[in-house]
């Protein structure tokens, strides 16, 4: 980690409080001159970093944060590539294209607003500028197939994590790739397969995830704002490198162990499906159910007038009729 890197990770850590420089250089183990000249260089890639008469240096209010590589990489401590940009078509896409290239295992790809932002079934998934995070991960597992969903179920664990340790903050999980926050959808996840043509297996994944910080001034968009909330409120500090570099670590660590999955247990702990009348959606057919538990592969078990079922998140989405989750269709 650069100097530069260490004095940012250090002023984004202290929150608002004064670091003086003296603490700085010993911290890192570097001469003031060399703290001071970080500090110059933060300034010059937009960093609002000012220095405070008797009191040392500060990450000024709520515009301090850039999202920027620097920024991660202070925070990121698993192996991969960083790539950080201030707006992109998709993560997914942009990290798909990484990886036909040859982009490794561990690959994340940052960037604080999407054009083309998508979900499940090609929804659109609202990504504007200043409002959250989003970011993509590539996973080279060697997973067959049929275990690909655990994936989703990972990086929603990842998300959890990441968000409990950074943030402070509780999320609860719905099935199979959305987290909530006070009742709200602040998270939604697409995983993206590739096949190896030859082995027939997996050839990498791509993990997206978007986190919904802060509610933009004109709102979600039409239809959004009551089923969309945020994690913070209008100015209040959003630690977003910390909370990007997190998401990554905590999926790469799950991704060491896929096929066991004792991540799951915490997934299915945590999904607040279980045990709620939902709709299957599958196609112009909409079958009334309950959902009755989710199995350790990652799949529902639904109850319908014709008995017990299995599904797939690749084979239905689902509607979940309860009010404070607002009834949306995942």
């Amino acid at each position: 980690m650069t100097v530069k890197e260490s004095v940012l990770k250090t002023l984004l850590a202290a929150e608002g409080r004064a670091v003086s420089g003296q603490e700085l250089a010993d911290k890192l183990g570097v001469s003031r001159a060399a703290v001071w000249k970080a500090v110059k260089e933060l300034q010059k890639h937009g960093h609002g970093v000012r220095s405070v008469a008797g009191k040392g240096y500060i990450m000024a209010g709520t515009g301090g944060e850039v999202l920027c590589r620097e920024g991660v990489q202070a925070f990121r401590k698993s192996r991969g590539e960083t790539y950080v940009l201030a707006s992109v078509d998709s993560t997914n896409l942009y990290a798909k294209r990484l990886a036909a290239a040859g982009a490794g295992h561990g690959t994340l790809v940052v960037a604080g607003a999407q054009t083309s932002g998508r979900g499940r079934r090609g929804r659109v998934f609202a990504s504007p500028p200043d409002a959250g995070v989003y970011l993509s991960v590539i996973l080279k597992t060697g997973l067959p197939m049929q275990d690909a969903a655990l994936v989703t179920c990972a990086s929603a664990v990842a998300v959890r994590r990441a968000v409990r340790d950074v943030c402070g903050k509780e999320l609860t999980i719905k099935w199979v790739n959305d987290l909530y926050w006070q009742g709200k959808k602040c998270c939604g996840i697409l995983t993206e397969a590739v096949t190896d043509m030859e082995t027939g297996g997996l050839d990498y994944v791509v993990s997206g995830i978007g986190i919904d910080l802060v509610r933009p001034p004109e709102g979600w968009g039409e239809g959004l704002d009551d089923i969309v909330g945020a994690l913070y409120a209008p100015g209040q500090p959003v630690p977003r490198c910390a909370l990007a570099a997190a998401v990554a670590d905590e999926l790469l660590a799950l991704a060491e162990n896929l096929p066991q999955a004792a991540f799951m247990d915490e997934y299915i702990a945590c999904n607040m499906v279980p045990g709620k009348d939902v709709t299957l959606i599958q196609g112009e057919t909409a079958t009334p159910a309950q959902a009755v538990c989710i199995r350790p592969n990652g799949h529902l078990v639904v109850r319908t007038s014709e008995g017990e079922r299995e599904v797939s998140f690749g084979e239905v989405s689902l509607r979940v009729s309860t009010p404070e989750i607002g009834g949306e269709m995942v």
